[in-house]
């Protein structure tokens, strides 16, 4: 029987979202990967306390997290309802709707046909009674975006969600979304979108309308698939996402490409005493408005690496110049 540890609350950092009272673990676990049916569920359930235990309260899933999809959904409710159930009220959990779930027209998208049934599928495949976060996860750009808001507002009327959040809305459609939930006095918190030292597209189009707007982002993708860690500095491993020449997220030419950028980047790492994938969070965080990151793992291991960047989120001015030279050099 899982029993928590008791001095998870020690090291971890926990941001406010935004001009909410609600706060979340600066560090979160993502679903995305190695979650789904395919995947050891004995595995997951170590990944999954260990996050609990580090102090890691928000969980990030999506109706279509797999394979095969709704999958991880599945699984997240199964250990929940296992061993976890005791300490549901200490955990954020999110879920979105908004990519292809199901066959015909109300499979994907942001209709509100297909945000609220895919909310009520997802509460039902994890046992919960609501959801801490849901997010529309992309915006539709065939329906208008104050039905897509509505639908949102309408799951928080219902008490299917406590707080609403948009993933992969750039700065003006987060800018409309936010002036309708304003008039709706729905509790739009946060944008969740991709962000690392290679995808700094949030800083001059996002991040200035959420500091606009008193809200907060969660990014993903902190080490941009891997490369932003030691794992390629000496080569492909056979068994990395890089080398499988199937993977849509990562390829040999990227990494043959940003190779000599990410051994300067060690360097400055090096000096930190930190590991490159630490440094990588802990830059992300260095931005106000991003009040957590999110990270896989396929490891419980590597929860405890990730969680290190925490040790040392400041950064000299002469440490950012240095960073932002060696990255301005990337084609």
């Amino acid at each position: 029987m899982y029993s928590a540890n008791t001095d998870r609350y020690q090291e971890m950092i926990y941001n406010r979202l935004g001009a909410s009272g609600l706060k979340i673990s600066a560090v979160s676990l993502g679903l995305w990967h190695n979650f789904g049916s395919v995947d050891s569920l004995e595995n997951q359930k170590k990944i999954i306390h260990q996050a609990f235990d580090l102090g890691i309260t928000y969980y990030d899933l999506a109706n279509n997290y797999g394979p095969v999809p709704g999958s991880a959904e599945e699984n997240f409710g199964h250990v929940l309802s296992r061993d976890m159930k005791a300490y549901r009220d200490e955990m954020i959990i999110s879920s979105k709707a908004g990519y292809h779930m199901w066959e015909g027209p109300y499979g994907d998208w942001g209709s509100r046909k297909s945000i609220i049934a895919s909310a009520n599928q997802s509460l039902q495949r994890m046992g919960l009674e609501y959801f801490d976060i849901f997010y529309s996860h992309r915006p539709d750009p065939k329906t208008a975006i104050e039905e897509t808001a509505l639908a949102l507002d309408q799951l928080v009327r219902e008490g299917k969600a406590l707080y609403i959040g948009v993933s992969n809305y750039d700065g003006k459609q987060t800018s409309a979304i936010s002036k309708i939930f304003h008039e709706l006095k729905t509790p739009f918190v946060v944008n969740q979108s991709r962000y690392n030292m290679f995808n700094r597209k949030i800083e001059g189009d996002l991040l200035p309308v959420l500091k606009d707007n008193n809200k907060a982002a969660v990014v993903f993708s902190p080490l941009a698939q891997g490369l932003l860690t030691n794992r390629y500095l000496n080569g492909i491993p056979d068994d990395s996402r890089a080398a499988k020449s199937s993977s849509p997220f990562l390829k040999k030419e990227q990494v043959e490409k940003t190779l000599n950028t990410v051994k300067e980047l060690e360097c400055v790492a090096e000096k930190r005493e930190q590991t490159l994938a630490e440094m990588a969070i802990a830059w992300n965080l260095r931005q106000k408005e991003v009040s957590s990151v999110i990270v896989g793992a396929s490891r419980s291991e590597q929860l405890q690496n990730s969680v290190n960047a925490l040790k040392n989120l400041t950064f000299s001015v002469e440490e950012l110049k240095i960073i932002d030279k060696i990255l301005d050099d990337v084609d």
